[in-house]
C-alpha cells in the first residue's frame, strides 16, 4: 500500500449535501472526465488514440474508488500494489497488468496516475490510460498471437514514478522508448496522457477550492453512497436467488488450440449478486488470456443493468460491495505470471455477450442476441517508398447484436465511444488504398429484429510488408435468441496480385505482402431476435432498399418478391408466414447455429480451415 505523504494531515469534516449541490459537483466531474477525453485526442500522435479513441479517463476518490469513468477504477489496483510514498508532484506510470490486478488488461495499456492534492492534503485520483501502436517485442504492434509468455510481448512498466515531485525521469523514459519501435508516437502520446491527467487534476482542485474541501470530500462520500442505494434497489427487484448458468466459447488460441470455455453461474444472496466463473477453461499456453479485474468486470455488469432497468443511474463503484466476483486462479481469466496477455480482447468481447445472456436468462424481456464477441484487430508495418517505418494498428468493427426494443448496429464497435479510423486518413499516412468499406449484406442475424451486419474493409497493400490479423468467432457464431438466427462468422480472404487466394485464420502474424496484394477482412454479424416471419414488412423493405439484405436473403423473412425482386408480394408473403406460423412449436431461447460438431463441419465446407476440437467441445 503506499504511503500518502501530505504536508496537511487534517482529517476532512463530514458536512450535509443539498441535493443541488450534489449534481453541481458530480457533473462537474463528469465535465472534467470530457475534458481529459478532448485533450487527449487532439493531442495523441499514434492513429489508434488520435482517431479511434482508445483511451479512457478516470477520476476517483482518494481511496481510488471511482467517481467518474468507464470501465472501473485502475487506480485502487495500483496503489493497492505500489509500495511507496505518494508526494505531491508525483506521476506514476505502469504497463504490467499483474502488478496492478488486472487495472489495464496488456502490455500495450500505459496507465498515469497523478494524486491530487489540494492545501496539502490527498483528496482525489486524476488517471488516464491509452494503448501504445507498438512497445517492441517480437512483432510490429507488439502482439504475437503465438507468444508463449508476456516477455515476447514487448517492455512491461513496473510501477514507477515517472515524475519525482513534479520532476520528470528522463533518463527512465528514455530506456522504455528505446525498446519501442516508433518511439516518437509512444512520446507523444506519453505526454497526452500526462497532460489529460493533469486535466482532471487542475477540475478536482478547482472543484474543493470553488465548494470548500470538507464538502467537496462530503459529496463524493454521497456520489458513492447514492449510487450503491440504487444498485441494491435493482439487484433486489429485478435479479434471482436461482442460480443462473450460461458458457460460451472462444474459437482458438492462435496455436491450434481450443476452442477455451467461458463459463459462469450467477445467482443473488439477499441484495448481493454472485459471479462464479469456476466451471471456466484453464489459462492458455498462448496470448488469448484475460486477466480479468473484478473491478471491471462489476462495472460491466452495473453498466448493463442501469441500461436495461434505470438508464438515470449514473455509474460510480459505490456499489462493489454488493457484487462478488469469484475467478479460480490459472483459469483463463485469472491466469498466471507470466502468461501470455496480448490477445485478451476476444475473452473481454465474449465476456459481455455471457453477461448479455445470464441477465436476459434471469429476465427474459430484457434478454439481448450475441454480438460484442470479439475485438478485430488489423497491423500493417513495413517501409515506405522513403525507407521511412510505417505501423498500422486499426481496430476493426463487427454487428452489434439485436435487442429487445430494435435492430442491432451494423459495422459498430462494441467499444461505447470507439470510432473508425478515416480512409482519408489512412491513405494519406499509410501506403495503402481502401477499395472496400462497406456493411456486408445478410450478415446480421435473422429475426423480428435484425442483428447488426458485419463490416468489410478491403486493405490493397502499396509497399511491401507484413500483416498480422486478430479475430474471433470464424467457428462459433454470435448466437440469435428467442427464435432469431444467428449472425455470420469472421472470414479473412487474401487475393494475392501474382494470382490465387488464401484463407487466413483469425490469428496469424507475419504475412507477407506484396504491392497491389488485397485482403478481404470481414467481421461477424450480430445476432437475431425474435421469429425472423414476425419482422415487420416496412423494415424489411428498408433493408432491402438500402442494401442491408439482399433479395435472398428476403427469403429468412418468410418474405416472397415480386420479378423485380426489390418489391414485396404481400399476398404470396402472408401465405408464405401464415404455414411458417402454423408450423412452429417451442421456440428455444437461444439459437447457437448448429452442434458443435455441425458447427466445426460447417467452417470446414465453407473455408478450408480445420478448426481445433477437443473431444469434450464435440460432445457437449
Amino acid at each position: 500500500m503506499a504511503t500518502i505523504v501530505e504536508s496537511n494531515p487534517a482529517p476532512f469534516n463530514a458536512v450535509t449535501v443539498d441535493r443541488i449541490t450534489l449534481d453541481l459537483i458530480e457533473n462537474g466531474l463528469i465535465n472534467a472526465r470530457q475534458q481529459m477525453d478532448s485533450l487527449l485526442f487532439r493531442t495523441a500522435m499514434s492513429p489508434i488514440i488520435r482517431e479511434q479513441r482508445d483511451g479512457f479517463p478516470v477520476i476517483t476518490n482518494r481511496h481510488g474508488r471511482l467517481l467518474a469513468g468507464q470501465f472501473g477504477s485502475p487506480v485502487s489496483g495500483f496503489i493497492d500494489q505500489f509500495d511507496t510514498t505518494t508526494e505531491e508532484g508525483d506521476v506514476f506510470l505502469t504497463s504490467d497488468p499483474y502488478a496492478c490486478r488486472g487495472s489495464i488488461s496488456h502490455a500495450n495499456d500505459w496507465l498515469v496516475c497523478i494524486p491530487v492534492f489540494h492545501q496539502g492534503r490527498l483528496i482525489n485520483w486524476s488517471a488516464m490510460f491509452g494503448h501504445m501502436s507498438d512497445i517492441g517485442g517480437k512483432v510490429p504492434g507488439s502482439m504475437p498471437t503465438d507468444a508463449r509468455e508476456m516477455y515476447e510481448e514487448g517492455i512491461y512498466i513496473p510501477p514507477i514514478k515517472i515524475f519525482k515531485r513534479g520532476e520528470l525521469q528522463e533518463d527512465v523514459l528514455k530506456v522504455i522508448l528505446r525498446n519501442c519501435r516508433i518511439p516518437e508516437w509512444n512520446r507523444s502520446d506519453f505526454n497526452a496522457l500526462v497532460a489529460a491527467a493533469r486535466i482532471g487534476e487542475a477540475r478536482c482542485q478547482e472543484l474543493a477550492e470553488r465548494f470548500g474541501v470538507d464538502l467537496f470530500t462530503s459529496a463524493l462520500d454521497e456520489l458513492l453512497a447514492r449510487n450503491r442505494r440504487a444498485i441494491a434497489k435493482i439487484i433486489r427487484d429485478t435479479m434471482s436467488t436461482e442460480k443462473i448458468y450460461f458458457e460460451d466459447y472462444i474459437c482458438d488460441d492462435g496455436i491450434g488450440m481450443g476452442p477455451y470455455k467461458i463459463a459462469c453461474h450467477m445467482w443473488r444472496e439477499g441484495e448481493r449478486l454472485i459471479f462464479d466463473f469456476g466451471a471456466t477453461d484453464p489459462q492458455s499456453q498462448s496470448n488469448i488470456n484475460f486477466l480479468l479485474s473484478e473491478q471491471m468486470y462489476k462495472m460491466f455488469c452495473a453498466q448493463f443493468m442501469i441500461m436495461m432497468f434505470d438508464p438515470d443511474v449514473l455509474l460510480n463503484d459505490g456499489f462493489f460491495e454488493l457484487m462478488e466476483v469469484r475467478i479460480p486462479e490459472g483459469s483463463l481469466l485469472a491466469p498466471r505470471p507470466p502468461a501470455a496477455l496480448n490477445g485478451r480482447t476476444h475473452a473481454m468481447g465474449r465476456i459481455f455477450d455471457v453477461i448479455s445472456a445470464l441477465y436476459g436468462k434471469s429476465n427474459p424481456t430484457y434478454l439481448c442476441a450475441a454480438g460484442f464477441s470479439a475485438s478485430p484487430h488489423f497491423m500493417y508495418s513495413g517501409y515506405d517508398e522513403n525507407k521511412r517505418r510505417f505501423l498500422l494498428f486499426q481496430i476493426g468493427f463487427g454487428g452489434v447484436p439485436a435487442r429487445p426494443l430494435g435492430d442491432g448496429l451494423d459495422g459498430h464497435s462494441l467499444w461505447p465511444k470507439f470510432t473508425n479510423v478515416p480512409n482519408e486518413y489512412l491513405e494519406s499516412y499509410f501506403p495503402i488504398r481502401i477499395d472496400a468499406y462497406e456493411t456486408i449484406p445478410d450478415s446480421g442475424g435473422a429475426g423480428r429484429y435484425r442483428g447488426g451486419n458485419g463490416m468489410r474493409i478491403g486493405y490493397r497493400f502499396l509497399a511491401p510488408g507484413k500483416i498480422s490479423i486478430h479475430d474471433d468467432r470464424w467457428l462459433t457464431y454470435p448466437w440469435g435468441v428467442k427464435g432469431g438466427e444467428p449472425g455470420v462468422r469472421s472470414h479473412k480472404l487474401l487475393r494475392r496480385v501474382s494470382g490465387g487466394e488464401e484463407v487466413l485464420p483469425a490469428k496469424i502474424d507475419n504475412v507477407i505482402v506484396a504491392p497491389g496484394d488485397l485482403l478481404i477482412f470481414d467481421t461477424w454479424g450480430g445476432g437475431g431476435l425474435g421469429l425472423p416471419y414476425e419482422r415487420e414488412l416496412a423494415a424489411v423493405e428498408y433493408d432491402l432498399d438500402s442494401g442491408f439484405l439482399t433479395a435472398d436473403g428476403a427469403l429468412r423473412y418468410g418474405v416472397i418478391l415480386n420479378s423485380d425482386r426489390q418489391s414485396i408480394d404481400r399476398d404470396a408473403t402472408e401465405e408464405l408466414r401464415t404455414s411458417l406460423r402454423a408450423r412452429t412449436t417451442a421456440v428455444p431461447l437461444f439459437n447457437f447455429g448448429g452442434t458443435p460438431a455441425e458447427l466445426v463441419a460447417r467452417c470446414r465446407e465453407e473455408t478450408g480451415l480445420s478448426p481445433p476440437v477437443p473431444p469434450v467441445f464435440l460432445a457437449h
